[in-house]
């Protein structure tokens, strides 16, 4: 079952779909600042193996116009939380676990939200982003389980992944990808060992 959602924010509305496969077993929330054609992809993917999907936007279509925005770690938190808050009263989700996958510069974001939800996000996965830029109090407060993905030879990400980890106590693991490799079949391992619904 697929429903599309909107969020309305002061900067404009945030577009999305809700995938709920029969039986689904815990939620997968889509952190991107904007997402693309491959989202599909991946949603399709993860809803094969059982898991609702919520993707949506995390900037509005006036906001993608300035390059920076993207850049507003405390406005993508917040969306990512609004994005939560919507999903919960949602009765088909109220009992599920939530897991977190984000990319890119939406990765520092997810951090710091799943850090203020600990109760709520019980595994979080990232491919590729500066996730020290979450800050040293959320990267100390996260509680799930960090998977860091990083593309083959992708430097500025394994070093930002090497200066937050001294500051991160949840279970954290980084994976440079091959050439081949497809990246959600790292996370659907990293979310079935983590996820239970």
């Amino acid at each position: 079952m697929t429903q599309y959602l909107t969020l309305q924010t002061p900067h404009g509305p945030l577009h999305g779909q809700l995938i709920v496969p029969p039986g689904a077993r815990a939620v997968v929330l889509l952190a991107r600042a904007h997402h693309t054609p491959l989202d599909a992809a991946i949603a399709a993917n993860l809803a094969a193996r059982g898991y609702a999907i919520l993707g949506m936007d995390l900037l509005s279509a006036q906001e993608i116009l300035f390059a920076d925005a993207s850049q507003n770690v405390p406005r993508l938190a917040q969306r990512l939380l609004d994005q939560l808050d919507l999903a919960r009263r949602d009765a088909q989700l109220t009992d599920l676990p939530f897991a977190v996958l984000a990319s890119g510069d939406a990765s520092p974001a997810a951090i710091r939200a799943a850090a203020r939800r600990d109760t709520q996000i019980h595994a979080i996965a990232c491919h590729g982003g500066l996730i020290d830029r979450a800050g040293k109090q959320s990267l100390e407060f996260l509680v799930a389980p960090l998977l860091m993905l990083g593309d083959l030879g992708d430097l500025p990400v394994k070093t930002a992944y090497d200066r937050a980890r001294p500051y991160l106590a949840a279970p954290h693991e980084f994976h440079e990808l091959g050439p081949a490799e497809d990246p959600v079949l790292r996370v659907a391992a990293c979310f079935s060992a983590y996820l239970r619904g």
